[in-house]
């Protein structure tokens, strides 16, 4: 359960008042005291991920999050930690006190959810108490159209109902299928081109690495691999040409000189852009990147925390590269790990790392959420490719996103 990629998780989000009972409600579900609980109302601070087991869907994240209700300084800016959880979760579980029943808090979080298209599983918790619950039941039924779980973590009542609900209501599609499965047919050779550099982790390949040979794997294709100084003598001992040579981004200059042209080519970044993202919105970020122009500010997100190397694509290469293709001066933000700022419309791009460490729904919520305000959005592997003049080819492995892009080239 472990060696499960926490982005490749289904991710399920306990919302509620404090006090609800949220902390109690994850401990049920996963028969362990996971989750710190107490009487004390606001004892959840921070949003609190939880890689654990649910049977049956198997490994996922459950996210404790802090008290819908919280007030204050300090509690305002945990209620804001809390919706910014809604961008990513593939379920929200919304926890009702019958206490309260179903007022402003509840029905802001529930509109929320349905803007966000998130599948909801509401629960009525608490109800080994005395309470109303038949009005409780008609808001929920009558205004959200939602039948709500009925639950006591006291009693341990109503827990098997709830993880079937869950299981019911989560998206069948919270993980594609494929990351390169689709290209491969049995019996294809497939070429990974892995630098091994100061910015690579020492004794293993990064994540995006791992599961494109897996995929490669589970599609009945054959994977080498190689450094990118030892391309050429790879390829050069290959009785046949491979079906395709995937290279990391920062290799792409000397790999598009070392593979031959009619070799399919792409990167690692670019295929995660596909499988956790959406290519038609980052076309039209590469749109942006060819007519981009001195002055233009830039947001630099990085979904990952990681020690910098002098030599930093995020913070130095990328910038570097952009500079010179504007000839003049840029300005830029960097953003990194789980910050998103709300001000994306003072930016004229995005540029967007491969977000191997956020989930589908994540990677999806924050590239709608800056194409609805009209800002373009690009990934580091779809910019470097297209800075060295080679996103043409890196896009050929991919028919309909290649005639997409030569179409809007063709409208310059």
């Amino acid at each position: 359960m472990q060696e499960t990629p926490k982005g490749n998780r289904p991710h399920i989000g306990v919302f509620g008042r404090r006090n609800a009972g949220k902390s109690s409600l994850i401990n049920s579900l996963t028969n362990q005291e996971l989750a710190l609980v107490s009487d004390v109302p606001g004892t959840t601070t921070d949003p609190v991920y939880k890689a654990m087991e649910l049977q049956p869907l198997g490994p996922v994240i459950m996210i404790d999050t802090a008290g819908i209700d919280d007030s204050g300084q300090l509690g305002e800016l945990r209620v804001k930690k809390t919706l910014e959880i809604i961008r990513k979760i593939d379920l929200a579980v919304l926890v009702i006190d019958p206490e309260h029943g179903i007022e402003n808090y509840e029905k802001d979080l529930l509109n929320r959810f349905f803007d966000a298209s998130t599948p909801i599983v509401p629960v009525i918790n608490k109800v080994d108490l005395n309470f109303d619950q038949d009005n409780i039941l008609s808001k929920i039924k009558t205004e959200f159209k939602l039948n709500p779980v009925m639950v006591s973590t006291i009693a341990d009542s109503g827990i098997e109902e709830l993880r079937e609900e869950i299981v019911t209501r989560m998206p069948a599609d919270t993980e594609e299928s494929f990351i390169v499965g689709d290209l491969v047919n049995p019996g294809d050779t497939i070429v990974l081109v892995t630098p091994i550099d100061l910015a690579a982790p020492k004794g293993r390949l990064i994540l995006p690495q791992v599961q494109t040979i897996r995929d490669i794997l589970d599609h009945d294709g054959i994977t080498m691999i190689c450094k990118e100084r030892e391309l050429k003598l790879t390829l050069d001992k290959l009785k046949e040409d491979p079906k395709l040579v995937i290279t990391d981004s920062q290799a792409f200059m000397k790999v598009d000189a070392d593979v031959p042209e009619d070799v399919l080519l792409t990167g690692f970044s670019i295929l995660f852009a596909r499988y956790k993202g959406d290519l038609e919105i980052f076309l039209r970020g590469a749109k942006k990147l060819e007519n981009l122009n001195a002055g233009d500010k830039i947001l630099i997100a990085e979904a990952c925390t990681h020690r910098r190397q002098a030599d930093d694509i995020g913070t130095v290469k990328l910038p570097r590269w952009m500079r010179s293709k504007v000839g003049g001066d840029l300005e830029f933000d960097h953003v990194s790990g789980r910050e998103y700022p709300e001000n994306l419309t003072d930016y004229d791009l995005i540029l967007h790392c491969g977000a191997c460490m956020l989930n589908k729904k994540e990677v999806i919520s924050r590239l709608k959420e800056a194409d609805s305000l009209g800002v373009p959005v690009i990934n580091y592997g779809m910019a470097i490719a297209q800075l060295h003049g080679i996103l043409d080819r890196a896009l050929k492995p991919f028919a309909s996103a290649y005639r997409m892009w030569m179409a809007e080239k063709k409208k310059n």
